[in-house]
């Protein structure tokens, strides 16, 4: 029987498909001849359970990828946090601060330029945009998905969650916008404050410009004596230097001390004592030290007679030019190439410094008189410098300048005295 109804339907396939799916069981001897059927069941139902599952992965697709979306801009909005208070604590402490010389210790002659507060508000502008950018495109997709035709348990919770977000943003915008409107305010102040300052020392300068000719003898009217070769005689200014990338040391010199001249300048930093020295010991030329590299001058000093010297050195190449009395003598390179001068050192007339500020060795000290010391920070042109040496004019040091205020002594025998007019002291005088 068995074998009887396999055959039959394995005929009735071969014969005709009907496009349904049939099985086959064993049954018993006793049973139906007939041998029925079961059909099995269509399969719609299982379609449409298909259909959801592929619904609930998508939405689980979509919630991941709000979720990364969320952390990407919460990652943003930490960032600009954290740039605003930058930012502000910067403003802050630009406007809390007071007096001093404008960058003083933190200056970088060879850095960038500050940026400028409006950049920062205008980058901070765009950055509100685009949040806001972003809102409006969660609204749409919030709008989207109560549109569409997903299970009301999803779609309630990806409303929930959008829901979170955007007051999240909106929280993060308005105070965007409140730390923008703080920082302008702080802008503002801030400029009128540097008006301020700006005025008051234009008005000062103008102040100074018109008693140039009232105060012009107390620059000039006093030289320093070291009238002996000891360790003790000495001046200090009372000033030291910032850093420097290129300078100019200019100083009427009178001396007739044999064998060399001494050390009528030296600077010393923590670290190098020969910073910055101008010597001439035993019978050597006056040479010139930066960072303890040494280049020899073609100066000649030792007649007895004032000189008007300038020696001028830029980092860049090591590059430096001698002059004296408004004369170009000598020219060179390769000194101390690329060394910035070293701030916060000691600077003494008269000793060469073997420590910071001391240790003096009376071999290496000068002898006869200095007047007239001044440090710029810049190269100084030769017309400026042979109108000094000529006594056509005088230019006070932006750095050091020569004031009695300015220079201590040091030394019983040691003295500041008044100083003969400068055309007294020209050669041909």
């Amino acid at each position: 029987m068995f074998l009887t109804v396999w055959k039959t339907l394995a005929l009735s396939a071969l014969e005709a498909d009907d496009g349904k799916r049939y099985i086959c069981r064993a049954i018993p001897l006793s049973g139906d001849a007939s041998c029925p059927v079961t059909l099995l069941p269509e399969l719609n139902a299982g379609s449409q359970e298909e259909e959801l599952r592929n619904t609930v992965m998508q939405l689980r697709e979509t919630i991941l990828q709000q979720k990364e979306t969320i952390s990407k801009q919460i990652g943003t909005i930490n960032e600009l946090t954290t740039k605003l208070s930058l930012c502000a604590s910067a403003t802050d402490d630009r406007i809390n601060e007071k007096g001093g010389s404008w960058g003083k210790g933190k200056q970088n002659t060879m850095g960038d330029v500050p940026r400028d507060p409006n950049d920062t508000i205008d980058s901070l502008g765009k950055t509100m945009q685009g949040l806001k950018d972003r809102l409006e495109n969660l609204e749409q997709l919030r709008a989207n998905i109560s549109g569409a035709s997903f299970p009301s348990e999803l779609r309630d919770l990806l409303q929930r969650r959008l829901g979170q977000l955007e007051k999240q943003l909106l929280k993060k915008v308005t105070n965007l916008e409140q730390e923008k409107s703080m920082l302008s305010n702080a802008t503002a102040a801030y400029r009128l404050k540097t008006e301020s300052t700006l005025n008051a020392l234009v008005d000062r300068i103008s102040e100074l410009e018109k008693g140039k000719g009232k105060h012009w003898l107390s620059f000039k009217q006093f030289k320093l004596s070291l009238p002996q070769r000891t360790n003790y005689l000495y001046g200090r200014i009372t000033k030291s230097l910032p850093e420097m990338y290129a300078f100019t040391l200019c100083m009427w010199i009178k001396s007739s001390a044999s064998p060399g001249i001494g050390t009528p300048f030296s600077y010393g930093v923590p670290g190098q004592a020969n910073e910055i020295v101008l010597i001439e010991w035993g019978n050597n030329p006056i040479e010139l030290l930066i960072n303890d590299k040494v280049a020899q001058l073609p100066l000649e000093v030792r007649d007895g007679r004032w000189h008007h010297i300038c020696i001028s050195w830029t980092t860049r190449d090591g590059q430096w030019d001698a002059y004296q009395d408004g004369g170009k003598l000598g020219t060179g390179d390769n000194l101390a190439a690329w060394h910035p001068i070293k701030p916060g050192g000691v600077i003494i007339l008269g000793q060469e410094q073997d420590v910071v500020g001391g240790r003096f060795d009376a071999g290496q000290a000068f002898v006869g008189e200095l007047s007239q010391v001044n440090i710029w920070d810049r190269i100084l042109k030769p017309v400026e410098i042979q109108s000094m040496a000529n006594c056509s004019s005088y230019i006070p040091g932006n750095v050091i300048s020569w004031l009695a205020t300015n220079v201590e002594v040091f030394g019983r025998g040691a003295f500041k005295r008044p100083l003969e007019m400068c055309h007294e002291r020209l050669p041909n005088a």
